[in-house]
């Protein structure tokens, strides 16, 4: 069994495997291949390159022999040319924006794993990289905001006087979202925090912050706790309500995300105008059009003295980290499926993790919405 590692786009900071996950594959007597030329911050990683312990291989050489391919971001239509029948593509693949892609692995009876529709149950916590990757964004957004603004984050009692803490006001409290009110608070920050579902109220007061109520309306959530989609008549009664919060606030986090949509547009240029400058807003969503007008992906604009951060990768940030845990997430995905029998990955479609995440295999697709979407 050969698993190849491919080197990440160059503005990629992140790596699928770690010197930990490396020497657990090793245990199971699986060969591993890495590309040719990555710039590796792992020193346990270098080590079993240096005593050949690891393969380093050429990046068509590696997709040509892997009968498992793991990374973070999704393969391009060249990559995929290249790869042979039943091998196993694991990454993040966006599959209902990239339905060609998707089709391409259908096509040419390649089996591929999204790691964004693993689903949100205790058995598969420990695969889960969408939670791991949003929780170290929600950190890494606070730090990028607090790096702009132009005040100190906690209170001071100083000979010179009194400095008030900042305000930094967080909208959606999923996983991202409270891991920002967490670290903004741990600096000391005064926190308020909305989501359209009342129920993370005492999760939201249990991290010390106040919890803002804004009548919707009947509001609802999915079966795995994401908020589903608002009205566009709640969508305004959201501004309305979010409006003087906004500019009573030195930073704003924007989280929310609809998967498979569009984020929904909840900072209107209004609300950005209305606050001091100085202030910093940072668009979580802005890979997926983005929860700010004005927000552009891969940007800091400045719009009357306010910034709006538009960082697609925030835990690319803390690479050391979200590398860890991304490579934790992979390596339990494989062990969970692995047969020690036949030393391969092993197909239960009956199972409801693969049935959720396993999105083409053997030329049919297997994840219900995708199967829907694409047929």
């Amino acid at each position: 069994m050969n698993i190849f590692f491919p080197k990440e786009q160059d503005s990629e900071t992140r790596f699928s495997l770690t010197g930990e996950t490396a020497q657990k594959f090793l245990k199971k007597n699986i060969n591993l291949s890495i590309q040719e030329n990555i710039n590796l911050q792992d020193a346990l990683l270098e080590k079993l390159i240096e005593e050949n312990s690891i393969n380093i291989v050429s990046r068509e050489e590696g997709l040509k022999s892997a009968n498992i391919i793991c990374n973070l971001n999704k393969l391009s239509f060249d990559d995929i040319a290249k790869i042979n029948p039943d091998t196993l593509a694991i990454s993040f693949l966006d599959p209902f924006n990239e339905k060609q892609l998707i089709e391409e692995f259908r096509k040419k009876s390649i089996s591929s794993i999204s790691m964004e529709l693993i689903p949100r149950t205790t058995r598969a916590q420990k695969m889960d990289a969408l939670s791991s990757q949003a929780n170290l964004a929600g950190y890494s957004a606070v730090i990028i905001a607090s790096n702009l603004l132009e005040k100190a984050l906690p209170m001071m009692m100083t000979a010179a006087g009194t400095i008030s803490p900042s305000k930094v006001f967080v909208v959606g409290v999923g996983v991202a979202g409270l891991q920002a009110i967490a670290t903004a608070k741990r600096l000391g920050a005064r926190v308020e925090a909305f989501d359209t579902r009342p129920v993370v109220e005492d999760q939201v007061k249990s991290l010390g912050a106040r919890f803002i109520k804004i009548d919707l309306g009947e509001t609802e959530e999915t079966n795995q706790g994401y908020a589903k989609a608002l009205t566009e008549e709640q969508i305004k009664k959201q501004q309305e309500g979010m409006k003087k919060v906004c500019a009573n606030s030195d930073i704003v986090i924007t989280t929310a995300q609809v998967f498979g949509r569009p984020a929904p547009k909840i900072i209107t240029s209004e609300m950005v105008q209305a606050m001091q400058p100085g202030s910093v807003i940072v668009d979580m969503a802005v890979s997926s059009g983005g929860n700010v007008e004005g927000s552009q992906m891969g940007e800091i604009i400045d719009i009357k003295g306010v910034k709006i951060i538009g960082n697609s990768n925030l835990p690319g940030e803390v690479p050391t980290h979200s590398s860890q845990v991304y490579a934790n997430n992979i390596y339990n995905l494989i062990d969970e499926f692995w047969d020690e029998e036949t030393s391969s990955f092993k197909y239960d479609l009956n199972d409801e993790i693969l049935a959720n995440c396993l999105v083409t295999h053997r030329g049919n697709y297997i994840n219900a919405s995708v199967k829907e979407r694409n047929e």
